[in-house]
This record gives C-alpha cells, structure tokens and sequence, in this order.
C-alpha cells in the first residue's frame, strides 16, 4: 500500500478512528472490528463492490485497498479468519510483549510452506509464489478451507513461535506438513536436510512429526528420511569430534567395536577410551514404530558394558548442539572417576 494513501474513512460517530489501529489492521480486518469503528456490514459490502476501495479477502475479512495484497497482508488475513475469536480475532498484546502493534491470534498459527519460508529456509517458495497459505487449528474447529487459507488440524495445537511477528508452528511441525503436501522426493529431502544443516531442529524431532501424521509408509519420504538421518549421525559424529578438540578432553579411539576375547561382539561405540575404560555413544535413534525394540537393544548393551566395567555416557545430538561444555564436562567427570573404580574386563577393540 501506497504509504501516501489515504485511508479508508469510516463514520464520525465510530467510537474509535481508524488511527487508533495498527498499521496492518488498517489494511486488513475483520468484519467485526469494523462494526467496533461503526462501519455496518452493507456498508462494508458496498465498499467492497466492483471496482471500489475495499475487497472481501476471505469471509468476514477485508483488504482496505483496492490492489493485491501484500505477503504481510495475505498471512494476516488467513490468521484472522482463522483465530479463535473470529468475531475479534487480533486481540492487543500487553507491554513488553513485542511492541504495541502485534497482533495475537488465538489458537491458530502459520504452518507448512509458509511457516518454513518465515523460519528463513531457502529451499521454501516464496511466499507470493503459494497458491494457499497452511494455517493450523485445533481437530474440533469449525473452520473450512477457502480462498488463500487451507485448513490443518490438530489434536494438540504446539506452542507457537515468532517470525517477523507471525505467529508460527515450530520447524518440525510445519516440516511435517509441508511433506504431507508434496509429491517431489527432491522437494522433500532439500526441506529436510536444510531444517537439520541449518540447525532449525534434530532429526529426530523430524522423523517424529512424520511418524505422528503418518507419512512414513510412503516411499519418497521413507527415501528422503534415511538420507536426513545419515546426514544428521554426521553431523553429531562432527560435533562430537569438536567436543573433544575444543574442551581439552584426551584423544579417544573413534568408531570402534568391542569383542570379548575369543568371545561375543559387544556392540559399536563412537568414541572410546581404552585406559579409563570410558565410551560415548550417540544416541541418534529415530522415533519410529520399533523405537522401544532399539532402545532396548541400546539398554542391553549399555549394561552389558557396564558389568564389565566400562562406563557408557549417551548423548543425544541435540545436547551436542545446545549444551557442548556440559556433556564435555560429564565425560570429564568419567573418565577422571575411573581410578576410583575396579579395573575394567579385557576387551578387544577393533575398527568398526
């Protein structure tokens, strides 16, 4: 909008002028905050005729110019159509929580695409280039696709986030049903690779949101998903590397198995440290439907080590990325804690 362009007028006798809105709310707004400023619905309609300053963008929300709207304006409508309190969907934000013009939405929020392209992935369209924007509700509103909005719903609405003041679902969340949209194996595995390259999210919380909408019976997501998690053991294994570089911890042997002599194998381990009989093992597990069988088998073994002495410190990928120096700090304390121990059992340590 033509910042030199006047804005629509609405009666004197409105009880608040148009000024008093936000800058979005005069371009965009609902049927109800309209009768709050004393414009009636026919006059709304009429504004909105052929031709004239107004259009009608989605039902009971209008664009109060006469162009294309904007990206901002497109993202606003959907959500106020959409928000809880459709009869006064922008509800005021409270001081201090991010400046006197945000709008709050209840219980809706951006998802899919357009979520992931306001989170800043490159490999998201643009947002003028959607045919519809996601917005996600709860599974018990009443609410139908039309227009620019399509309509997600969920049995458990996630906490929102904010991007450029829009309120939206998290990265996994919007992954998810992005994915739920797409065809293209390509499409699916850039939007993948990027949310867990870019350090958006963890691959398991990926894999998760899939499992949840249940897209992981079908085979170009399947595909795309046993890339993302070989790309993300790769990026923890590098972490863990840093980890020991970085925070001064004794050079382990890497990647190795451990055999009983002329006995069993015992299981694989990522870093190791023979003379304090100390291991680290990332757990990259994916929440699929065999996660308690995996992790049951990550138990046996964990224990397995242990009555033979060896101390076995897990760490997730997501500990790595946020919390380096504590898990440095707690292989630290192992392996400074094995002389208070009995010698561990003999093992065979081979490449793996």
């Amino acid at each position: 909008m033509n910042p030199n362009t006047p804005l629509p007028q609405v009666p004197s006798a409105s009880p608040r002028p148009v000024r008093h809105l936000s800058d979005v709310q005069r371009r965009v707004t609902t049927a109800a905050q309209l009768r709050a400023q004393g414009v009636a619905p026919a006059e709304a309609n009429d504004q909105c005729r052929p031709g004239g300053p107004w259009q009608q963008l989605l039902p009971g929300v209008y664009l109060l110019h006469p162009g294309p709207p904007t990206s901002e304006e497109r993202l606003h409508a959907v959500l106020m159509y959409a928000a809880r309190e459709a009869a006064a969907p922008a509800v005021p934000a409270q001081p201090g929580a991010g400046g006197p013009h945000r709008q709050v939405y209840q219980d809706a929020m951006i998802t899919g695409l357009a979520a992931l392209n306001l989170h800043g992935l490159s490999s998201a369209p643009p947002l003028l280039s959607l045919e519809h924007i996601d917005v996600l509700v709860p599974r018990l509103r009443r609410l139908r696709s039309t227009g620019d909005a399509h309509i997600v719903r969920t049995a458990a609405m996630p906490a929102p986030e904010l991007a450029t003041g829009i309120p939206v679902a998290p990265v996994p969340r919007a992954l998810a049903d992005a994915v739920a949209q797409l065809t293209d194996a390509g499409a699916v595995r850039r939007l993948l690779s990027e949310a867990v390259r870019g350090g958006h999210c963890e691959p398991a919380a990926i894999v998760r949101e899939l499992n949840d909408a249940k897209l992981l019976n079908r085979p170009h997501v399947v595909d795309a998903v046993d890339s993302l998690l070989a790309e993300g053991r790769a990026i923890a294994e590098d972490r863990l590397y840093t980890m020991v570089c970085e925070y001064g911890l004794p050079d382990p042997v890497w990647n190795v198995d451990l055999r009983l002599p002329g006995g069993p194998h015992l299981g694989g381990l990522d870093a190791y440290w023979p003379e304090q009989a100390v291991a680290v093992e990332l757990d990259t597990r994916a929440p699929r439907q065999d996660e308690d069988a995996l992790w049951s088998e990550y138990a046996r073994k964990r224990e397995h080590l242990e009555r033979l002495g060896i101390t076995v410190v897990h760490i997730t990928p997501r500990k790595l990325r946020d919390s380096m120096e504590q898990q440095a700090a707690v292989v630290r304390t192992a392996l400074m804690a094995s002389g208070d121990r009995d010698p561990a059992a003999y093992v065979v340590v081979l490449p793996r």
